[in-house]
């Protein structure tokens, strides 16, 4: 079988592979048929109108709503359609519009009615969100960006009429807080800075409702606190800020730009600024304690104002944490004598709460009290009042120039509504040369004050060595006291024994004859001299014993001269009772027996005659003068 025979013969086969294999374009062209899948939805372009009065759009108009050629509302759903003949519509198939979570779609329309003038935003129409073009159209809605916002899902857009954009969902982090900025609205009143505020809009979420209640274009008084919020941002800005926090030991005066005017609540004897209630515009008269606070830093601005005591420093080394002394420097000052020197001060000062609002009306900031009040009192303060004094009348009254500044700046302070707790003068650093003389001075007077303290130690060391001396002699003078003491009474004892020896010696004298009482009066004599050198001991040694022998001597002399004159009388007795030839014999027998004198010579030279006379004349002169001479050196040597 050739193929011309296979044909003829099998044409129907070929018939139904090629419908099987064109079915869909058979359908189309022969019965119109369209078939949308499940995920797509499709938007229908007419291309003419044979007959009618809706045969060509209204001027200015895209979107056909009433059958006119062009760019259909309607569009085809998922299923199957029939009619719509291919050389009539048009159908493109797309994909559902789809809204991921955490984010919203922002929809731009490109055909309705006119945006007023003024306004920038389409207001909300009810379109099944925007899923249904035709109704959109059919109920006013507008052209341009839409306040209405899709959310998380899947969407029949029609493309022909809206365009959509994602946007991230609006998060407002912890400690935030979330300023608006409305971008369509009502003009904002003249004479303020932000809208007034308007209720319920829920979080700027609805902005038609917003917009509906009033709501004005710009800065809003009203904020945002941390969380997630489906907001349009063609309809309204953010701004993410932390929120106010008022530390404790501090409050926060509130200064509020917007609102009404309200009545000054500090009376007529306040007149530098007004403080209001709550609320209002001005300075709030209440003030927010520690804590944290949602403010909106364009509409109000808080204030922080420490209620604890707070020590500002005029040091350029030192500055506290609050840093409100960060331009405040060591203050140097001139002396009446010339002479320029730095000081360092601390003024520790303290601010009721309730004067707190006071104070920043008056000046606007702590930093301001510090430049405008604090830093010209206390520098001008010590500046007049160095050049009352000298550097060194200065450093010496330090402490009644710290007390007069305190009673002086506190009354200035008072003033300000600000309590002055304390003045303090710190390091003080006079001119180096000068610092230097009143240094060599205080050495000197240092090196004074320890020569000083040495010589009063000298002298205290050589008083208690001569105490120590004295008390170490006194045991001396104790002692040669009781000797002298018993010298006296040795004296006294020996006049008494010399007394009883001289009334025994004169009675032995009397007995013997006068001699023994001269004895007796000399020996008393010399025992009482001697008894007068005794007691004056240490002192009148010498003399006492030059008067005990002289008194001695004279004793002896007398006693001498007694027994002289008494032996002389008995030998004249002796004389007249023997007779001259015999005493004289017998006293020459006498003492050549005391004496042990040989009176026979070894060798005699005997006379011629033989006679005896002259011989014994001869040997009893030389007898006579030998006793003489051993008298005679017996008392050379007793003297």
């Amino acid at each position: 079988m050739n193929a011309y025979d296979f044909i003829t013969g099998y044409w129907w086969v070929l018939v139904i592979v090629l419908s099987l294999l064109f079915y869909k374009f058979i359908l189309r062209v022969f019965f119109g048929m369209v078939m949308v899948p499940e995920n797509k939805i499709g938007l229908v372009t007419k291309k003419f109108v044979l007959v009618g009065a809706n045969r060509e759009l209204p001027d200015g108009r895209i979107i056909a709503t009433k059958g006119e050629a062009g760019f259909q509302a309607k569009t085809l759903a998922p299923g199957l359609y029939w009619g719509m003949w291919p050389w009539q519509f048009g159908v493109d198939m797309i994909a559902f519009t789809v809204i991921p979570e955490g984010k919203i779609g922002l929809v731009l329309s490109k055909d309705g009615a006119e945006i007023p003038t003024g306004r920038i935003l389409a207001r909300k129409v009810d379109s099944d969100n925007f899923q249904d073009a035709q109704k959109f159209l059919d109920n006013g809605g507008q052209r341009g960006r839409q306040t209405a916002y899709i959310t998380a899902g899947s969407y029949r857009i029609n493309s022909f009429l809206f365009d959509v954009t994602i946007a991230d969902q609006v998060i407002i982090n912890e400690n935030m807080v979330g300023i608006i900025t409305s971008l369509d609205g009502q003009p904002i009143p003249q004479g303020q800075i932000a809208g007034s505020n308007v209720e319920g809009h829920n979080n700027f979420q609805d902005i038609d409702t917003f917009m509906n209640n009033g709501g004005c274009r710009g800065l809003q008084p009203q904020v945002i606190l941390a969380g997630s919020y489906y907001i349009n941002p063609w309809a309204v800005q953010i701004e993410e800020n932390p929120m106010t926090d008022v530390p404790i030991g501090h409050v926060g005066v509130v200064i509020s730009y917007i609102g009404e005017d309200g009545k000054d609540l500090t009376g007529e004897s306040f007149k530098h600024g007004n403080i209001v209630s709550k609320g209002f515009r001005g300075v709030w008269m209440e003030p927010l304690g520690p804590g944290k606070y949602p403010i909106n830093k364009y509409t109000m601005k808080v204030e922080l104002v420490p209620t604890t005591n707070l020590v500002l420093n005029w040091a350029n080394a030192r500055s506290e944490a609050h840093m409100l002394d960060k331009n405040l420097s060591t203050i140097t000052v001139r002396s009446k004598d010339g002479f320029p020197f730095n000081l360092d001060v601390a003024q520790i000062i303290h601010i009721p709460a309730t004067e707190a609002p006071k104070v920043i009306a008056r000046f606007g900031s702590m930093g301001n009290l510090v430049s405008q009040v604090l830093e010209p009192t206390i520098g001008n303060y010590f500046r007049n009042s160095a050049q009352d004094s000298d550097v060194i009348s200065f450093l010496s009254t330090r402490k009644e120039r710290q007390s007069s500044a305190k009673e002086h700046i506190k009354a200035v302070l008072d003033d300000y509504n600000v309590n002055a707790v304390d003045t303090l003068i710190g390091d003080i650093v006079p001119p180096e040369a000068l610092m230097k003389t009143l240094t060599d001075r205080k050495i000197a007077q240092e090196e004074e004050k320890t020569y000083e303290t040495q010589r009063m130690a000298q002298e205290k060391r050589q008083g208690k060595e001569k105490e120590t001396a004295i008390a170490e002699m006194q045991k001396e003078i104790v002692k040669a006291q009781q000797s002298v003491e018993i010298s006296q009474r040795t004296a006294d004892a020996t006049v008494k024994k010399a007394e009883g020896d001289a009334t025994s010696l004169k009675l032995q004298v009397d007995a013997e004859a006068t001699a023994t009482k001269m004895r007796a009066n000399a020996e008393a004599e010399a025992t009482k001299m001697r008894a007068a050198a005794q007691a004056e001991a240490t002192k009148l040694n010498a003399s006492a014993d030059a008067e005990r022998i002289s008194k001695t001597g004279l004793a002896e002399a007398e006693k001498i001269m007694a027994v002289g004159k008494s032996t002389a009388e008995a030998y004249e007795l002796q004389v007249k009772a023997m007779g001259g030839d015999n005493f004289t014999k017998y006293k020459i027998t006498e003492e050549i027996g005391k004496g042990n004198i040989k009176i026979i010579p070894d060798l005699i030279v005997s006379g011629g005659n033989g006679s005896d006379g002259s011989l014994s004349g001869l040997m009893g002169l030389q007898l006579l003068q030998m006793i003489q001479e051993k008298k005679a050196n017996k008392e050379e040597s007793k003297n």
